[in-house]
């Protein structure tokens, strides 16, 4: 199991700090879990740990955070949730649906804050957005109602595919919203879908294969974690195969991916760490609604769309907010 723990030095500053829901034996310091589904991501802990500092909480001085990954390993998630409550931590961070299912199964008196893709009123998390009740709060990043915008923007891009892949994993929470999504998008424009799917990097070369073979012009990758971990591996199966490819993260495509149309990631992250120093001083999560990103970001790679062939149209141009050269 892998383990990453940031001890704080000096318990003077937070000896005075009660958590809402704290046991009555505390340690000399708050404690922050993180409980992630995949390994570290890169983009990740540097803005949850400013939106920490910016609330008032650094680690070494006051405040300390013990990390548990499940590498890709979601069945080891509800022993790495019990794990940290026996620590114990005053709040627990956790990073997409499946680690914050987790931590709600585990806790109704820890505050957990999370970052959820699938609605979180509708796979049961809070009770609504406004007033979440119970001790879960959060982000709902909704990227699986952007899809059908990420699949325009590719359209734009390669007008010319009559037929769009997309690689789906069928383990996500919300994987049929995806798929539901991504069929109405694709009849709007007059493509045709071909839906594949891929829960393990072993599956990840035959489900590229079953695209090529379709003759497929162009691929979405649907958002999921575990796909976010395996950035490295997709955006080679993609320039291996000549496939222009659509992802929902800027890391996608600063690594060689084609576009990409997402919420700003690191001001998600950072409004995590809010959320938790807010925790920390006292705010209970159900009063503190859950927040929906208002920045989304279109980002596309030039050298990309050159080694592809691909002419990028001015209407994208002009919207996108980078451009890598």
């Amino acid at each position: 199991m892998k383990r990453r723990t940031c001890l704080a030095l000096t318990a003077g500053a937070a000896s005075h700090l009660v958590s809402w829901g704290a046991r009555a034996q505390q340690p000399a310091l708050p404690v922050v879990g993180v409980l992630g589904g995949t390994a570290p991501l890169p983009g990740v802990v540097g803005p949850l740990l400013e939106g920490l500092a910016q609330g008032g909480f650094h680690v070494g001085r006051n405040v300390a955070i013990e990390y548990r990954w499940a590498d890709n390993q979601p069945q080891r998630l509800p022993a790495l949730a019990a794990e940290l409550l026996r620590i114990p931590v005053a709040v627990i961070v956790a990073i997409s649906g499946a680690p914050a299912r987790a931590a709600k199964a585990a806790t109704t008196s820890v505050p957990v804050v999370f970052e959820v893709g699938a609605d979180p009123v509708v796979s049961g998390l809070v009770d609504s957005l406004a007033r979440p009740g119970g001790n879960l709060t959060g982000v709902h990043l909704f990227t699986a109602d952007l899809n059908a915008k990420r699949l325009g923007l590719l359209f734009e891009m390669v007008p010319r595919a009559a037929t769009i892949g997309a690689l789906v994993n069928p383990t996500l929470i919300g994987a049929q919203g995806v798929e539901a999504e991504l069929t109405r998008a694709a009849a709007a424009l007059g493509v045709t879908p071909f839906i594949v799917h891929a829960a393990s990097e072993g599956e990840f070369d035959a489900a590229f294969a079953r695209i090529v073979a379709k003759r497929a012009g162009a691929l979405i990758v649907g958002n999921d974690p575990f796909f976010n971990s395996q950035r490295e591996v997709l955006i080679a199966l993609a320039k291996r195969h000549a496939l222009p490819a659509v992802y929902e993260s800027r890391q996608y495509v600063t690594r060689g991916g084609l576009m990409s149309y997402g919420a700003d990631f690191a001001s998600v992250f950072r409004q995590l760490g809010a959320y938790t120093a807010r925790i920390l001083r006292g705010d209970r999560p159900a009063d503190l609604p859950v927040v929906q990103p208002t920045r989304f970001e279109l980002v596309i790679n030039r050298g990309t769309a050159n080694a592809l062939g691909l002419t990028i149209p001015s209407s994208l141009l002009l919207r996108a907010d980078e451009v890598i050269e």
